[in-house]
């Protein structure tokens, strides 16, 4: 067997064994690309008359909110603009728990309710991670048929290099007339259409495989100079515990962060889990982008700011490997370039998606001629 016989047929088993995976993964991706923007149309109720008074505190905020998830964890609150209400994020682990209650910022009444796990995007994103299979099963087989799948588009650019360069015209574009019969425009629409989304598809993939697999991110994150820790670390206190227990220097942190920073678009604190952890503050710079986030930790007893040696921390500090890192997500769905990075991101998932289909009807076409010409 020649060298691109074997790739001919290393690409077809992995892709017949793959496409169906490779095919929901990336219809549900196309779903997700435009979520934020879908979502703007009907949340309203996100909004609030700005007021002449101090906002709640992240004590009073979180003590408002679980009245409601009284049972639950909260995970972090959301404080943004001063017409903006705040949002406390409830979530457990097991067994799964993900919510988040809008409070009025001035009066503390609960404005809503948002389930993250029902709903249309919920459905969507179980779908994109692990095939609405259990997670422990889904997540495995989507992550290793993504990997499988950059194989899949490494072979595949192998084979569409024709033999002859007078061959390459036919490879770069449509040359459909009246009598091209429908076998020759699949093949088209699998080749020609394929190999111009093929690095698009290549990125989009390996930073899917990046959020699947640590080790990966790992891999990448040394091999482009990094130095730092590539995980997420919340350093401990440096300062004496309180003990005054009617003091919570963590109520004064929001109003310290909206006068550093009044241009930022949100700050989502996260409530020590013990007495030794740090407060966690991730503050939004940029609208619909995270990588430009910053990272920030404080002293639960002093409000003096910590470093952390992770690679999640203040952005300005994160060098060209720590950017590659944070910007992996924003780079998976094109946010990394606005609303066209989306729409090009949305147009190469939705190839993607009809690579499989294609694909499969070149091996069904080649082997029911086969079958045909034994039978006459």
């Amino acid at each position: 067997m020649s060298f691109k016989k074997f790739i001919f047929q290393l690409h077809k088993i992995l892709g017949l064994a793959t496409g169906l995976v490779v095919f929901l993964v990336a219809i549900t991706g196309c779903c997700w690309t435009f979520r934020e923007e879908i979502e703007s149309l009907y949340d309203d109720y996100k909004k609030v008359t700005p007021q002449n008074k101090a906002i709640l505190t992240p004590t009073e905020a979180k003590t408002y909110a679980e009245q409601v998830f009284p049972e639950n964890t909260v995970h972090g609150t959301m404080f943004k603009k001063d017409d903006d209400a705040i949002e406390v994020i409830f979530y457990d682990a097991e067994p799964e728990f993900y919510q988040s209650v809008f409070l009025n910022p001035y009066t503390g009444k609960v404005i809503q309710v948002d389930n993250h796990m029902t709903g249309f995007f919920a459905f969507i994103l179980e779908g994109h991670m692990r095939l609405w299979l259990p997670k422990e099963i889904g997540e495995q087989v989507v992550g290793v048929s993504i990997l499988i799948f950059i194989l899949i588009i490494i072979s595949g650019f192998f084979l569409w290099v024709p033999k002859k360069r007078k061959n390459l015209k036919q490879r770069v574009k449509f040359d459909w007339k009246k009598t091209t019969r429908w076998k020759r425009k699949n093949f088209d629409l699998h080749t020609v259409v394929g190999f111009y989304i093929s690095s698009l598809a290549l990125i989009i993939a390996f930073t899917g495989s990046m959020m699947s697999y640590d080790w990966l991110k790992y891999v990448v994150y040394i091999s482009t100079g990094g130095e730092k820790e590539a995980r997420f670390i919340i350093p401990e206190n440096e300062g004496n515990q309180l003990t005054d227990n009617n003091v919570v220097p963590m109520d004064n942190l929001i109003v310290k962060l909206l006068k550093e920073n009044p241009e930022a678009e949100g700050f989502e604190l996260h409530y020590p889990n013990s007495a030794q952890e740090s407060i966690y503050v991730e503050v939004s710079n940029s609208e619909g982008l995270f990588y430009d986030s910053d990272f920030r930790f404080f002293d639960q007893n002093t409000l003096e700011e910590l470093e952390t040696p992770s690679v999640f921390g203040k952005y300005e500090n994160a060098d060209v490997a720590d950017k590659i890192q944070r910007m992996n997500y924003d780079i998976h769905i094109g946010a990394i370039g606005g609303i066209v990075g989306k729409i090009i991101a949305f147009l190469v998932s939705l190839i993607v998606a009809s690579l499989p289909v294609t694909g499969v009807l070149l091996w069904y076409g080649r082997n029911y001629k086969k079958k045909k010409a034994s039978v006459n």
